[in-house]
């Protein structure tokens, strides 16, 4: 296996890695800033491997933030092995995300990030977005760069396969047929009108976790994967 890594919109880089054995993408997104910031950890078997590839950007030693949308391996299974090469860095997530896991699992205290908090990087600004639920868990949420425009949306469009740094194909009917073979979504009353609500920051790219960054309309991407997700509920009432 190998870390790659692409600049995928102005100071925002994709570090992704192929699982062949898997046919799956895992990617993490490094904010250039002041207070660099990284979101998704990956596994802890994958530290040394993303670790060095980060490097090619900037020094491990120098994040200030670890984020991630919920607690689960590949998001969030690495997250101490990046506390501890990274000292002055802090896990910031949304309150429901520490109050259940990371005040008790993260080596540091956590920043506990209220919904649509922004947190100042010093040319770049995020903001955290609480998705309860969407796509799964209930500490579910998503970070938002405000100056390129950029949602880190985690585990929504996730697809199988490899896949380029950037792409305009596309992205909801893979995501949909993965979606069908895996069932990872949770399909409730409120999951289309949760990914709606995303649709109305206009991002201009879409920073998948298991797929390519996409650029295109990112909008009407979002409001046909919330189409889908409604069409799925609905079949089962």
């Amino acid at each position: 296996m190998q870390t790659v890594v692409d600049e995928v919109a102005d100071g925002v880089f994709r570090l992704s890695t192929y699982v062949q054995s898997a046919d799956f993408t895992f990617n993490q997104y490094l904010i250039r800033a002041d207070e660099p910031l990284l979101f998704h950890t990956g596994p802890a078997a994958m530290f040394p491997l993303i670790s060095a590839a980060l490097t090619r950007v900037v020094p491990v030693g120098s994040l200030r933030w670890v984020s991630f949308g919920h607690h689960e391996s590949d998001e969030s299974g690495s997250m101490n092995e990046w506390l501890r090469a990274a000292t002055q860095a802090q896990v910031a997530v949304g309150e429901i995300g520490c109050m259940i896991s990371m005040n008790d699992l993260a080596a540091r205290p956590p920043r506990a990030l209220k919904d649509s908090e922004t947190l100042d990087l010093g040319g770049k600004r995020v903001r955290w977005l609480a998705t309860p639920h969407v796509p799964h868990c209930w500490d579910a949420g998503v970070l938002f760069e405000e100056t390129t425009g950029t949602l880190l949306c985690g585990d929504l469009f996730a697809t199988v396969g490899q896949h380029p740094a950037t792409s305009e194909a596309d992205p909801v009917g893979p995501a949909l047929a993965a979606e069908d073979i895996f069932h990872a979504t949770a399909l409730t009353a409120t999951t289309a009108r949760s990914i709606r609500d995303l649709a109305e920051l206009r991002p201009r790219t879409l920073a998948l976790m298991h797929g390519p960054a996409y650029r295109g309309d990112c909008a009407s991407a979002l409001h046909a994967l919330a189409d889908g997700y409604a069409e799925r509920f609905a079949s089962t009432l």
